[in-house]
C-alpha cells in the first residue's frame, strides 16, 4: 500500500519574493490526511485560506499565483514541484507576504529543508488521478498535452532565440529519486535584455545572479555556470511539475508540452477536470506496480507512520 504524506515537524523557511522583492518568512505545518496543500496569508487580518488547486488558480504570468485580488500567494510553482517530487500530500502554509521565496531559483532548497525536517506517512491510502483519453490545449504556436500512461511521464521542448537554448527536450520518467537527482536543481532562468520590460510590469523586484539564471545574447552571466547542460529545459519540467500538482493527485499520465507555460499548464489541468470521461480517481493499491514505485523515497528521506 502506497500511504499519503505529510512533513514530520513545522518548519520555517525566509527569503526574498523574486517578483515583489519583499522578505517573507513561510512556515509549513504537518497535516491530516486528505487535507492537501493549503496556504494562508497571515499577513492579512482574516484572509481566506487558499487550496492548492487547478481552479483557484489566478494570475499566470511569469508565475502560477493561487487567489485573487490583495488575498494572493505568487509563485507557488517550485514548492509545490519539490512537494509531489517527494510525494507529500498534505501540507499547512502560513506566509507573512505575497509570494514563495524563491531561494536560489531551484527546488533544491525546499528538498535541503524536507529532508532535515522528515517526512511523516499517514495511515490513509494515495489516491491517482488516471488519464484514460488524451486532452489537449493550444495557444498560438504553444500547446500541452495529456494522455494515458502506467506513470508520469513529462515530455518537454523548449525554443529559444538564445546560442545556448535553441530547442532543447527532456523526457522525464517521474519518480521522487529521479525528480530530486534531475529535476530539484535546475534553476529559474530568464534574459538581460528583458529585464527592463519586467520591472516596468511590477516583475522580478527581487530578481538576482543569486537566484536565477541570467544570460546576455551570447552567454550565461552568473559566474558558476550552468548545474546541466540543459538546466533550461530540466526548469521547465520542474514547473510543468508543480502547476500539473495542482490536480491534486498523483497523476498516471503522460504530459507532453511544446513551449508551455503556467497558463498553458493551468488551462490544461482545466480542461482535464472538465472531460470527466477522460479520467478516473483511483486508490493506489489498484494501480500497477510502476506508479507506485516511482514514489519510494531515496534512503534518508524514507517516511515513518506518525
Amino acid at each position: 500500500m502506497l500511504y499519503q504524506r505529510t512533513i514530520a515537524k513545522k518548519v520555517s523557511i525566509t527569503g526574498i519574493g523574486i517578483h515583489s522583492g519583499k522578505k517573507v518568512t513561510m512556515t509549513l505545518h504537518p497535516a491530516e490526511a486528505n487535507f492537501g496543500i493549503q496556504f494562508k496569508r497571515i499577513d492579512l487580518p482574516s484572509a481566506e485560506t487558499l487550496k492548492a488547486d487547478a481552479t483557484t488558480v489566478g494570475a499566470t504570468e511569469n508565475n502560477t499565483t493561487l487567489g485573487g485580488g490583495v488575498n494572493s500567494v505568487h509563485t507557488v510553482e517550485h514548492l509545490l514541484s519539490v512537494l509531489y517530487g517527494l510525494g507529500v500530500n498534505n501540507v499547512f502554509c502560513e506566509i507573512d507576504g505575497p509570494e514563495v521565496p524563491i531561494m536560489d531559483g531551484s527546488g533544491a532548497s525546499f528538498v535541503f529543508v524536507l529532508k532535515d525536517t522528515g517526512i511523516a506517512t499517514l495511515n490513509t491510502s494515495k489516491k491517482f488521478l488516471v488519464v484514460l483519453e488524451p486532452v489537449e490545449v493550444r495557444v498560438e504556436d504553444k500547446w500541452a498535452r495529456i494522455e494515458p500512461a502506467n506513470r508520469l511521464i513529462i515530455d518537454s521542448t523548449i525554443d529559444f532565440i538564445h546560442p545556448l537554448i535553441k530547442t532543447q527536450n527532456k523526457v522525464f520518467e517521474f519518480s521522487c529519486e529521479n525528480f530530486i537527482k534531475e529535476i530539484g536543481r535546475a534553476r529559474t532562468f530568464g534574459m538581460l535584455r528583458d529585464v527592463d520590460m519586467l520591472k516596468r510590469r511590477g516583475l522580478i523586484k527581487g530578481g538576482s545572479l543569486d537566484n536565477a539564471i541570467v544570460l546576455d545574447d551570447f552567454k550565461v552571466m552568473n559566474p558558476e555556470g550552468l548545474r546541466f547542460k540543459d538546466e533550461f529545459v530540466r526548469h521547465k519540467i520542474l514547473d510543468t511539475l508543480g502547476d500539473i500538482s495542482l490536480l491534486g493527485y498523483e497523476i498516471a499520465g503522460k504530459i507532453t508540452t511544446f513551449k508551455s507555460g503556467h497558463n498553458l499548464h493551468n488551462l490544461l489541468c482545466r480542461k482535464l477536470l472538465e472531460t470527466q470521461s477522460a479520467y478516473q480517481i483511483v486508490s493506489a493499491s489498484s494501480l500497477q506496480k510502476e506508479a507506485v514505485e516511482a514514489f519510494e523515497l531515496p534512503l534518508g528521506l524514507s517516511p515513518n507512520f506518525h
